[in-house]
């Protein structure tokens, strides 16, 4: 870098400084000074002056909420029937046929185009927006640059990847792709139906509807052909599936983490509990004991690890694959997750739900998931009862409710 350039970057970097001093005294200065000296990161990536004042307009002090979340991440802290009880249940897969019945068309030709199924990327849409639900809430969603930058600012163990993020939706805004308005997204600054992170819009947006914009907001053929490709482009299997549920012999425990053909396995015991046969025995799989030895098993193959991809968590990767099979009509899970005992199962959460609705305790969705609006419920039906009144479900109070 010459050093006129190095004075230029100087000078823009302290006009930006004056343009975000803080209207009151509890604006954050070291956030602020953080936005004003990453400019001239962003300079050298080719973002103008007028690109970082427009995304960082207003921005003052860092965004509390996003701090949080980083805390709490449910795929990786989250027991596995939990986080796939909200995720995997009758509401997510009723909802997900109807969205077939309705992009059919599209999903096929996606389908067709890129040789990703189809049911994978609904349960993709799912389980990222809640079929875009979740985009209608803009109250839960958050600045892209703020959160990135926040993350950049005050958390090391996402530093390099919030800076490289925020880089390329400076990258977006300066192409046109998205306005400042648009720039909202998750704690991580993950964007539209499909949830997009920066860096991976960038490399696999589709404009799939023709209308010359590549838009993961508002075009649902647009978000889910870009999901398509990031898949076909990682190595998806045309034609495979994501792996199989598996009946665990006898021992087959210590076999955990390890990788042979389906052949392989089914010839050590590792059966489908549904009685089906293996699709390919020359295939090679990886088995997850995602409960430990006690639970269920699973052979992972290669599409597994390809939807992983799109978000590193085997319990996310397991979570599309059995809400797509689900979607697609081919049942779910035969065998039952070791629950610790008096636990319900998500259909029981359903049930427990539709019970304190009926009793007039309970007015919110029937979607299996516990919440603060389900805890109240179920306390106020406890006292009622004469239970410990802890807003916690469980096979006692269902029992006593069915009684």
């Amino acid at each position: 870098m010459t050093r006129k350039h190095q004075t230029l970057i100087a000078a823009v970097a302290l006009s930006i400084a004056t343009a975000f001093m803080p209207a009151t005294a509890q604006a954050d200065a070291g956030f602020r000074k953080w936005i004003n000296d990453f400019y001239a990161t962003a300079a050298r990536e080719g973002i103008t002056e007028r690109t970082y004042r427009q995304a960082f307009q207003g921005v003052t002090e860092p965004d509390p909420f996003v701090l949080e979340k980083a805390a709490f991440q449910p795929e990786f802290k989250s027991e596995i029937w939990d986080y796939l009880d909200s995720r995997v249940n009758p509401y997510t897969v009723r909802v997900g046929q109807e969205m077939l019945a309705k992009h059919g068309r599209t999903l096929d030709a996606i389908e067709r185009h890129f040789g990703v199924d189809k049911h994978i990327l609904l349960a993709i849409w799912s389980m990222e927006s809640n079929y875009g639900a979740a985009l209608e809430r803009p109250d839960r969603l958050h600045n892209v640059p703020r959160s990135l930058a926040t993350l950049a600012y005050a958390d090391k163990r996402r530093a390099k990847y919030a800076r490289t993020q925020l880089i390329a939706a400076l990258k977006m805004l300066q192409n046109g792709d998205v306005d400042n308005k648009g720039l909202m997204g998750s704690w991580a600054g993950a964007m539209g139906h499909t949830q997009f992170i920066p860096t991976s819009y960038l490399l696999y947006k589709i404009d799939a509807d023709g209308n010359g914009t590549k838009d993961i907001w508002h075009s649902i053929p647009d978000a889910l052909a870009t999901a398509a490709n990031l898949l076909e482009k990682n190595g998806w299997r045309t034609g495979r599936t994501w792996g199989y549920e598996i009946a665990v012999p006898r021992g087959g425990a210590r076999y955990d983490g390890q990788t042979k053909t389906v052949a392989q396995w089914e010839a050590l015991g590792f059966k489908r509990p549904n009685g089906r046969g293996f699709r390919d025995g020359s295939e090679r799989a990886e088995l997850k004991m995602m409960a430990g030895p006690n639970g269920p098993g699973f052979l992972m193959t290669r599409n597994f690890f390809v939807i992983k991809r799109y978000n590193n968590a085997d319990s996310y990767a397991l979570g599309v694959g059995l809400l797509a099979d689900e979607i697609a009509g081919y049942g779910g899970m035969r065998q039952r997750w070791p629950r610790p005992d008096g636990s319900l199962d998500v259909n029981e959460k359903f049930e427990l739900q539709t019970r304190l609705q009926a009793l007039g305790y309970y007015d919110g969705k029937i979607d299996g998931n516990i919440g603060s609006g389900s805890r109240a419920a179920i306390a106020a039906i406890q006292q009622r009862l004469g239970l410990p009144s802890d807003g916690q479900p469980s096979r006692v109070l269902l029992d006593k409710l069915r009684n």
